[in-house]
């Protein structure tokens, strides 16, 4: 299967004529995204993806740098730490600079970060078998698997 094999003969032709909005792939992206988010809104309403993002990953971790954070968590340097100040101010991670590098910010879950992603994890995992509902088990191993490629 090549590149362009999944586009349809209007797409191919390449004039204006031919742009559907509702068949390209961000537009179909940002659909899928916003209603994930409204799934999670709906049943997570105190943290945000992203600061449940970085809680999961810090539970995986233990403890790391604020910029690898961000690296791992798909956020530059700015929204990370735009994310780790308002987890810290709901006392869910502290920070404290690195005993061996004083520029860098080494990030970790407090008590009460830990006890909220454990209470938090199963709601996420219901989260996402919610949004891939309307989708049979291997449809959505596939879809996962094909953003996964893209990403």
């Amino acid at each position: 299967m090549g590149n362009n094999d999944m586009l349809g003969p209007s797409d191919s032709d390449g004039s204006a004529d031919a742009y559907n909005l509702q068949e390209q792939i961000g537009f179909i992206l940002r659909k899928a995204h916003q209603r994930h988010v409204a799934i999670f809104s709906s049943q997570i309403g105190d943290l945000t993806p992203p600061q449940f993002a970085a809680l999961s990953k810090l539970h995986d971790l233990g403890e790391c740098s604020q910029n690898y954070l961000g690296q791992l968590v798909a956020m530059d340097a700015a929204t990370i730490k735009g994310v780790i100040d308002r987890l810290k101010l709901r006392g869910l991670v502290s920070v404290a600079e690195d005993k061996e590098d004083r520029r860098r910010i080494v990030v970790s879950l407090t008590p009460a970060g830990r006890e909220t992603f454990a209470r938090l994890a199963p709601v996420a995992q219901n989260i996402s078998l919610t949004t891939l509902q309307p989708l049979t088990s291997r449809e959505s191993q596939t879809l996962l698997r094909l953003l996964n490629k893209i990403s």
